[in-house]
């Protein structure tokens, strides 16, 4: 059975950091790019960024180019997502996905999520 456990959330003060890891089980990890996106309080699922099988080739929304920083480790099986100066959109339940770039985000198989919250 394929699982993707996210984990890392939390509460934190605007320009706050976080990193979010995602382990992996049921397939052959380094088979697949990997991708996090993520989902605000009643609007739809957003793409964050992706990353090629062999780390490569990285991808990031303009939204969060030059903050955030997606990496993996295959040999623990493990997508990470690093998240500097957050700022209060980014208040969302992130979620790693078994897809790249321009996949089908909504179907792939997620995570059941992490809660990031940005607050004062």
């Amino acid at each position: 059975e394929v699982q993707l456990v996210e984990s890392g959330g939390g509460l934190v003060q605007p320009g706050g950091s976080l990193r979010l890891s995602c382990v992996a089980s049921g397939f052959t990890f380094t088979d697949y790019g990997m991708s996090w996106v993520r989902q605000a309080p009643g609007k739809g699922l957003e793409w964050v960024s992706s990353i090629s099988s062999r780390s490569w080739t990285t991808l990031y929304a303009d939204s969060v180019k030059g903050r955030f920083t997606i990496s993996r480790n295959n040999a623990k099986y493990t997508l990470y997502l690093e998240m500097n100066g957050l700022k209060t959109e980014g208040t969302a339940v992130y979620y790693c996905a078994q897809t790249y770039y321009g996949g089908d985000y909504e179907n792939a198989v997620r995570g059941q999520g992490t809660q990031v919250t940005v607050s004062s």
